[in-house]
This record gives C-alpha cells, sequence and structure tokens, in this order.
C-alpha cells in the first residue's frame, strides 16, 4: 500500500510536469492530427460538447456527466483495486507476524523477509501491486482531459456554480474541496498504520490542493466528482474503512498472545 500512494504521488507530479510538454495553446477539433490529439483529446472534447449541447449550453454539468461516464468506464478496474486493497487487510496480521519473525536489518534477513511475503503473497492469491494499475490507466485519461478543458475554446466564458470553468477557482472553495475528497478517498483505502503511510495520506490531499489552486476549475471539477465516485465506490464494497479492521485485528492478536 505504501508502494500505491508513492506511486499516485510520483504519477501526480508527472502529470503536472508532462502537461507542460504538450502544445495546450492549439485549439482541438476534428483536424486536429496525432495520435494523442485524434484518438484522446479530440472525443473527450466532442462528448463535453455534445453534452453540454443536451443540457442548454451548461459545461459544468457536463463535465460532470462526462466523469462520471469514464468512472463506468474503468470502473471494473477501479472494483478490483478496492478488492485488493481488502485481501491486503486481510492477510495483514500474518504480514505483521513475518516483519516480528524477522525483525533485524541485517540484508541477509530482509531479503529472507522478502522472499516469505511473495511466498504469502502466492498462496493467498494476492498481488500487492494490483492496486496501482487503475491509477496508471487514470493518469493519461486525466492529462488528456487537461487537454480537453484546455483547449475546447467552447469552454471558455462558461460558469458553473461560482466558478469560471476555464480559471482556477478565486476563492479556492473547490480546491479544499478536492482536497478532503483526496483524503477521504486515501483513508478508506488505507489498509496498514505506519508513519509512512500517514506522512503520504497527508501529503496527496496537499498536493492535490497546490495543483488545484492554479488548474482550471474545470480540471478540479472532474478530480472532485471522481473522488466522490469513489468515495460511494468503495464504502458500498468494502465498509467506510478498510483498515480499521485490519488495525482491530492486530490488536487483538496481539492481546491474544499476551494471554
Amino acid at each position: 500500500m505504501l508502494r500505491k500512494f508513492g506511486l499516485a504521488a510520483m504519477m501526480v507530479g508527472l502529470l503536472v510536469v508532462m502537461t507542460g510538454c504538450f502544445n495546450i495553446e492549439a485549439p482541438i477539433n476534428e483536424n486536429s492530427e496525432g495520435f494523442w490529439d485524434a484518438y484522446l483529446v479530440y472525443p473527450l472534447s466532442w462528448v463535453i460538447i455534445y453534452f453540454a449541447d443536451l443540457f442548454n449550453d451548461n459545461f459544468g454539468l457536463s463535465i460532470v456527466v462526462v466523469t462520471i461516464l469514464l468512472r463506468i468506464l474503468i470502473l471494473p478496474l477501479m472494483i478490483k483495486q478496492t478488492k485488493s486493497a481488502k485481501a491486503m487487510q486481510a492477510i495483514q496480521p500474518e504480514m505483521q507476524k513475518l516483519r516480528e519473525k524477522y525483525s533485524a536489518k541485517d540484508q541477509k534477513t530482509q531479503q529472507k523477509l522478502q522472499q516469505e511475503m511473495m511466498a504469502m503473497f502466492q498462496e493467498k492469491g494476492v498481488n500487492p501491486l494490483a492496486g496501482c494499475l487503475p491509477l496508471v490507466i487514470q493518469m493519461p485519461i486525466l492529462l488528456a482531459f487537461y487537454h480537453a478543458i484546455m483547449r475546447t475554446e467552447e469552454i471558455g466564458g462558461h460558469d458553473f456554480l461560482w466558478f469560471a470553468l476555464d480559471a482556477p477557482d478565486p476563492i479556492f472553495l473547490l480546491p479544499i474541496i478536492a482536497g478532503i475528497t483526496t483524503f477521504i478517498q486515501q483513508k478508506m483505502m488505507m489498509v496498514t498504520d505506519n508513519p509512512q503511510m500517514k506522512i503520504l495520506l497527508y501529503m496527496m490531499p496537499i498536493m492535490i490542493f497546490a495543483f488545484a489552486i492554479f488548474f482550471p476549475a474545470a480540471l478540479t471539477l472532474y478530480w472532485v466528482v471522481g473522488n466522490i465516485f469513489m468515495i460511494v465506490q468503495t464504502y458500498f464494497i468494502t465498509g467506510p474503512n478498510v483498515g480499521k479492521e485490519t488495525t482491530t485485528e492486530v490488536g487483538a492478536n496481539k492481546g491474544g498472545k499476551k494471554k
């Protein structure tokens, strides 16, 4: 799970870097060329415009609908990610026992610990990296969505709720919501309780908030709606906190040992 949080932070940082590696000045339209523009950015732009026309030129509502559709599209992968977190939760007590057994810090002992961990993962049918795949898939979609928003000229000048879609939220309320929903979503998926993971748990919302201050509000709206979708999905699949049971189980096991 620690790797997953680290990957998420790396992917978000990579997203910010990559936004400057593409031409975001050229408007996107049916004449756009190249695989990236023709097959990723333009289809998203077209769908946004299509739903905006259905909703009486409401591009904000269109972005909400397109976001939900994208989430439904990758829902099987997201369910797999959530179930992977639940499977990791179930084996946390056994993982803790292995860590205690191989607590020495020398290289040979740590190698043995890794071998035992991998053997247990194979025995239990758990893939510790299975939850990373949806993140890898989501980032290109988010980047393409960023381009669709920035390069769809029709969005310019449109407002939704209290903010302009093509500019950052002037009162920072949407970035705050993005940070809070990111924290809730990550907290619900957290399966272990250690200092490193807690640092990442708080770091990710801060990063999202900082980026959302400068991103167009339309992109932040996408992130917020996606987070809410993920929170609801996680709640119905695993309950409000996947990691809560793990902490209780580990405590109960330690209590049992003392007896």
